[in-house]
């Protein structure tokens, strides 16, 4: 049997492409929908944290939901690489 990355009840929404250091901020290009108040888990090889959506900005307009094709900035208190997947809790 092989693991599975995520817990089972969670589900992929994305992926990092992006990290903006000096403002927090996480790009996700999303394939999935995601609103304010979602929990996320993102995870990668170095990267293994959750947290909930508080601000979503796309091109710099705040929004309160957005969906598959989207590619959002969310801020997040730890530092996350391209690559780290992003799932829904």
């Amino acid at each position: 049997m092989t693991e599975k990355q995520g817990a089972p009840e969670e589900r992929p929404v994305g992926q990092v492409t992006h990290y903006f250091s000096k403002a927090g901020v996480m790009a996700i290009q999303l394939s999935d929908e995601l609103a304010l108040g979602d929990f996320v888990h993102v995870h990668g090889h170095t990267t293994d944290f959750v947290t909930s959506i508080q601000s979503m900005q796309i091109e710099h307009a705040t929004v309160a939901k957005a969906g598959p094709g989207d590619s959002v900035g969310v801020k997040v208190s730890e530092k996350v690489r391209p690559g780290d997947m992003v799932y829904k809790s």
